[in-house]
């Protein structure tokens, strides 16, 4: 690793870290801070948003479909595996495995695909892909 690669690689890893505590927090307005603003995301099986208006509807999507009524509430997201690809020192790219923990135990899991850009000293997600490789029966964001 060349040195002048440290300061982004633990940038984006508090990154990483600020978009799964402030979105199990409820902490929508700081999550969507951490995204560029014309970014693009994908969640599982919705359609592409672009630009934070768009991305806030995949959050209050799943705050709408998740089943509280029976369980206590509490979401928590936990990533392995980051491995980030610095293209320079103005972009990036990173591939993780997430596994989400509710009152059902583990309740979904699967995969981050993202890119990031180095806007005005801030590293900020540009792109991301989120994938989901499984999830329980108990799930508590089972579509109804």
């Amino acid at each position: 690793m060349r040195p002048w690669e440290i300061g982004p690689r633990e940038s984006i890893r508090d990154l990483v870290a600020r978009y799964n505590a402030n979105g199990d927090s409820g902490h929508i307005d700081q999550l969507l801070d951490l995204f560029a603003p014309d970014a693009m995301m994908v969640a599982a099986d919705m359609d592409e948003c672009r630009g934070r208006d768009e991305i806030r509807t995949i959050f209050t999507r799943a705050v709408g479909m998740a089943k509280w009524e029976d369980h206590p509430v509490y979401v928590r997201h936990m990533t392995a595996t980051l491995q980030i690809d610095l293209l320079d020192s103005q972009s990036a790219k990173s591939r993780c495995y997430y596994a989400v923990l509710t009152a059902v135990g583990l309740d979904h899991w699967g995969r981050y695909i993202d890119e990031y850009r180095c806007l005005d000293g801030d590293w900020k997600f540009s792109s991301r892909h989120v994938t989901l490789d499984g999830q329980s029966p108990d799930s508590i964001f089972l579509p109804s």
